[in-house]
C-alpha cells in the first residue's frame, strides 16, 4: 500500500514573527513531539519559503511555512482474548472494571491491547455509532486511569447513554490522592475546560474558550502531606478531574502532566472511577455499580495513614 503525502501551507502573521520554528510548530501539531518536528526539519519535510531552514530560525512576517506529512496507515482493529473483569452485562451493555494502563480504544501507538480489542473477541455486537475504531464506547476514561466504564452493544443502547451523560443524568464518583491537604470538607470547582493555550497536549481551566465543567469533591481522609478524596463529575470534559483538582492547588498524585514529576509510588495518576450508575436503555431501570480501589491506590493510603 502506498503511502500518501499531505502538505500544509499558510503564511506567517504578524502575533507569531520571531518565534523559533520548531516551538511554534510544535503548538499547532500537538500529535508531533518537539524531537519529531526538529527531525522534520532536517529531513526538509518542513520548508520556509520553498527551502529548508534550522531548528532555531525565527519566523519573520509573511514567511510562507509548509509541512509535509505522510498519511498513516488505516488502522485495523483485531479481536484479542484478554481477561476482562466485567460487572454486568445483557444484551444492550455491558459494565467494565479497566485496569490502570490499559487504553480504551485504538490509536496511533496503541494499535493493540486495548479494551476494544478485549471487546471485540468477548463478543461481536457493539454498536456502531463512533466508527470501526471506537464500537460501542460511549464514554473514556485515562490510560492510567482505572475503573468503570460503560460499553453500549447496539445503536438505541448507544444514543440512550450519550443522551443521560447530555442532561447530566449519570452518576459518576472517582476516588483519588492528591497532593496536598484540602481545608475543607467539600467544595464545587466550577471552572470552563478547553485546550492550554500555552500547550496543546494539554487541557486547561481557559475561560475565554473553555466548555462549562463542574466538579464536586468530599474529603475522605486528611493526610500530613495529601488529602483522599472523592470526586462526582457533573461534566465530563477531557482530564476533567486532573485539571480541576490542579487549578485549585491540589493536583492528582502520580500525575506529572497536572503535577509534580516527584510523587507517590504509583504508576499513573492515583485516580479511580468508583461509582457508576445510569437508567438502563431498555428496561428503564437504573443500575448502580462500583469498583473496589485497585491494589495499587490502596497500598498507598496504608502507607498514608502509616505516616
Amino acid at each position: 500500500m502506498t503511502k500518501m503525502e499531505k502538505t500544509d501551507q499558510w503564511v506567517i502573521a504578524e502575533d507569531v514573527v520571531g518565534q523559533r520554528i520548531d516551538k511554534y510548530l510544535d503548538q499547532q501539531y500537538p500529535e508531533f513531539s518537539r524531537t519529531q518536528i526538529q527531525e522534520m526539519i532536517k529531513e526538509q519535510t518542513i520548508l520556509v519559503n520553498g527551502s529548508g531552514v534550522k531548528q532555531n530560525y525565527k519566523l519573520s512576517r509573511d514567511d510562507t511555512l509548509q509541512v509535509i506529512t505522510t498519511e498513516p496507515k488505516p488502522l485495523e482493529v483485531q479481536p484479542e482474548q484478554m481477561v476482562l473483569d466485567i460487572l454486568y452485562e445483557d444484551e444492550d451493555v455491558i459494565v467494565v472494571n479497566k485496569p490502570r494502563g490499559m487504553v480504551v480504544h485504538p490509536a496511533p501507538g496503541h494499535e493493540s491491547g486495548t479494551l476494544v480489542n478485549g471487546l471485540l473477541a468477548h463478543c461481536r455486537d457493539l454498536s456502531g455509532i463512533n466508527g470501526i475504531l471506537r464500537p460501542g464506547i460511549v464514554h473514556r476514561i485515562d490510560m492510567d486511569t482505572s475503573g468503570l466504564i460503560m460499553v453500549a452493544k447496539n445503536d438505541i443502547a448507544h444514543r440512550s447513554l450519550v443522551e443521560q451523560l447530555k442532561s447530566k443524568t449519570i452518576h459518576r464518583v472517582y476516588k483519588a490522592i492528591v497532593h496536598g491537604v484540602i481545608p475543607h470538607h467539600n467544595g464545587t470547582i466550577d471552572a470552563p475546560i478547553g485546550r492550554d493555550e500555552k500547550d496543546r497536549k494539554k487541557m486547561a481551566v481557559n475561560m475565554k474558550n473553555g466548555k462549562p465543567s463542574v466538579t464536586h469533591f468530599t474529603v475522605n481522609t486528611h493526610f500530613p502531606e495529601h488529602t483522599y478524596v472523592d470526586c462526582r463529575l457533573e461534566t465530563g470534559r477531557t482530564h476533567q478531574i486532573r485539571v480541576h483538582m490542579a487549578y485549585i492547588g491540589h493536583p492528582v498524585a502520580g500525575d506529572p502532566k497536572y503535577g509534580p514529576r516527584k510523587t507517590l509510588n504509583i504508576l499513573g495518576q492515583a485516580l479511580h472511577a468508583a461509582e457508576l450508575g445510569f437508567i438502563h436503555p431498555h428496561t428503564k431501570k437504573h443500575l448502580q455499580f462500583e469498583a473496589p480501589l485497585p491494589e495499587d491506590m490502596q497500598r498507598l493510603i496504608e502507607e498514608l495513614r502509616r505516616e
